[in-house]
């Protein structure tokens, strides 16, 4: 049986509701706290021009079922200032935090100024948080395109930070780069266990919703991944370890059908419950609505999307590299879905803003990897999915959409793409230009494999395996500069990072330099 978009919110709904309805009750526990709750720290993120989401999971006991918390609301003071010392309070108020959602607290705070720092923090129980930064977004219209030569947006994309096989030397480095956004394309946790490790965190795979909430817990217990996080706000799109490897729709890890979507319900919950997600995006069971878009003056905007929870099943198997057969060509298959595709069509459609970001999870262009055999694909990602980026392209170019700039993941290494009309054929026009970063510290295929891949695909300028790190980008009216930042060794804690390449992208240009 397949599932369709309301058969899952069906079943959503259906699941949530006995979350809700089952009794509790209602008076809130007021506890006073020994240690502190706020072992997991403080996060923000999807900043609006007057609003963003602040974060934060009171867990005195992190890694014991229920964060050594009762079995009962527990009331949460939150604050924003203009200054880091607190002496103008901008907004404040009460949440109360939920053993239904692991006692996390997701407040949507309005009534801010465009473009502006902000700090905040979290009090409970005699408790008080840790101070973050966040950032407003600058808003669309005159004022912004008046002072467009003076525009800037600093970002960092980041994605598959396996726990066990190295140290965030890279988020250290992120939090002192004065970002206003870091954008994560995904495997914010994986849900498997490493063999040749680092550090070990001695959990076995995770499937129920507590297991989900042990491994985040785990992760998020990390001092540097903090730091990034209090650093400036954060937007997100889940790949398929923060689920099971290599899912597609309902399948996934050997689990098919209401199997597998009761561990996708549980997976999706925990990353709502551990990540700065606004409220629309709460999670309905086994679906949910993961992809949004902010625009940032009339300079960026950027669209994050979901590239596993709508999409076909792969195709030519057993993969994931596979030999290309009919059915990957066909044109019915769909990474996005219907409704996310339209949706990101009538957006990019509508979209004045100078520069259009993708944020998304897997490898875009165009990537033959055969070497000395016939073509080869990995059908996890777009190439196993041709018809859909076919249309996606085909859109980019007809409608001539502003400098679009595809930021990826998923494939541990840095590579510097340039989409071409036609996937295939190198000599066609380019019409967008992509940059994967690497991964934060999970470990990659040799970077001979890729040496051997570069020449069947001269439309990947660069591509390097062998570092891990991330990507830091700035964004002005007439150009985009982009970093790719490595650590010098993922084994230590307190490594440094280097510069290992940069390349521009010209506005109106297609195609990178650099």
């Amino acid at each position: 049986m397949r599932y369709s978009r309301r058969n899952l919110l069906g079943a959503g709904l259906g699941l949530a509701a006995a979350g809700v309805l089952r009794p509790r009750a209602t008076r809130a526990a007021e506890p006073t706290f020994a240690v502190s709750p706020f072992t997991l720290g403080v996060a923000s993120g999807y900043p609006e021009p007057n609003a963003v989401v602040l974060w934060t999971r009171l867990a005195p006991e992190p890694l014991v079922p229920g964060g050594g918390l009762p079995d009962a609301p527990v009331a949460v003071d939150w604050e924003i200032a203009d200054d880091d010392s607190f002496r103008k309070i901008r907004r404040r108020g009460t949440a109360y935090a939920t053993p239904d959602w692991a006692h996390s607290v997701h407040v949507e705070a309005t009534g801010l100024t465009p473009a502006r720092d902000y700090w905040y923090r979290f009090t409970s129980g005699g408790a008080r948080s840790p101070v973050g930064r966040t950032r407003t977004a600058p808003a669309p219209g005159a004022a912004a395109a008046a002072a467009a030569a003076a525009a800037e947006m600093k970002l960092a994309v980041a994605s598959c930070q396996y726990y066990e096989y190295g140290y965030y030397a890279a988020y250290r480095a992120m939090a002192g780069d004065a970002l206003d956004l870091v954008v994560h394309v995904g495997d914010y946790i994986y849900e498997q266990r490493g063999i040749e490790r680092a550090r070990t965190h001695d959990a076995s795979e995770a499937h129920t919703l507590d297991d989900y909430r042990h491994r985040y817990a785990i992760y998020k217990l990390d001092p540097d991944l903090q730091a990034a996080h209090a650093a400036c706000p954060w937007m997100v799109a889940s790949d398929d370890h923060e689920v099971a490897n290599d899912y597609a729709n309902d399948e996934g890890d050997g689990d098919v059908g209401e199997l597998f979507l009761a561990r996708r319900a549980a997976a999706y919950q925990a990353y709502y419950e551990h990540l700065p997600l606004p409220r629309r995006l709460v999670p309905l069971g086994a679906y949910q609505h993961l992809y949004a878009r902010r625009a940032f003056g009339d300079l960026v905007s950027l669209s994050m999307l979901d590239g596993r929870q709508y999409r076909s099943h792969q195709a030519c198997g057993p993969g994931p590299l596979v030999k290309p057969c009919a059915e990957l060509y066909d044109e019915t298959r769909t990474m996005l879905g219907a409704a996310q595709e339209a949706w990101l069509f009538d957006a990019l459609g509508a979209s004045r803003t100078r520069w259009n970001l993708l944020g998304q999870q897997t490898l875009f262009a165009h990537f033959d990897q055969s070497g000395e055999e016939d073509l080869r694909y990995w059908a996890d990602g777009w190439n196993g999915y041709p018809a859909a980026r076919t249309r996606l392209v085909d859109f980019l170019a007809e409608r001539k959409v502003a400098n679009p700039v595809v930021l990826s993941g998923d494939i541990h290494a840095f590579l510097v793409n340039d989409v071409n009309r036609r996937a295939q054929d190198p000599a066609s026009p380019i019409v967008a230009t992509e940059l994967v970063t690497t991964s934060i510290t999970s470990p990659a295929r040799p970077q001979r494999d890729f040496d051997l891949w570069l020449p069947e695909n001269p439309n990947v300028r660069l591509a390097r395996s062998d570092a891990r790190g991330y990507l830091r980008l700035s964004v002005r009216p007439e150009r985009l500069h982009a970093d790719l930042v490595a650590v010098d060794d993922v084994a230590r804690r307190d490594s440094k990072t280097h510069v290992i390449a940069s390349f521009d992208v010209e506005a109106g240009v297609a195609g990178v330099s650099r």
